[in-house]
């Protein structure tokens, strides 16, 4: 992951609230980016390239990564609901300083919100615990369609693609 590569794909006006959020919790950054580096690693490992398409195995990615997230930066402060939000306010960040198509975006967003609910009722758990929690839920993962009402699924993971 080259950092600058990264910057290039951003506009100025996501930078600048990426350094605001960061700015506002500061010791969150460096456990939100090792978080970032090992979600993406452990990804890797149970699944190879397909977590970066927009199937079951994404789906895990985004939930592994806003659960690992908060865990991370639970060493640093130990209010659940302050860490939860930290994590979503970085995610919703990534999916606006990285547009996708509006069904990729509900997606990703949903599965976000999963990784923070597995957080809040599992944070007594191991990480390993939770990816297997998190691999069994991405076996049951739902396929989406453009009219998917998505209220019903708030603690299931969804996918667009069939891999």
């Amino acid at each position: 992951m080259n950092p600058f590569a990264i910057v290039k794909r951003v506009n100025f006006k996501h930078i600048l609230k990426g350094i605001l959020l960061g700015m506002g919790r500061p010791l969150f950054i460096v456990p939100t980016i090792k978080a970032t580096k090992d979600c993406i690693k452990i990804s890797t490992t149970h699944y190879g390239k397909l977590h970066h398409k927009n199937g079951p195995a994404n789906a895990f990615r985004h939930a592994l990564w806003n659960y690992l997230i908060a865990k991370r930066c639970l060493k640093w402060n130990k209010k659940e609901s302050m860490v939860s939000d930290w994590a979503k306010k970085v995610t919703d960040w990534h999916e606006e300083a990285f547009p996708n198509k509006a069904l990729a975006k509900a997606m990703d967003l949903h599965n976000n919100a999963v990784g923070r609910f597995i957080f809040e009722t599992n944070s007594e758990k191991s990480e390993e615990e939770v990816i297997s929690i998190l691999q069994k839920m991405t076996l049951e993962s739902v396929k989406l369609e453009e009219n998917t009402n998505l209220s019903p699924l708030k603690d299931q993971l969804v996918h667009i693609l069939d891999t």
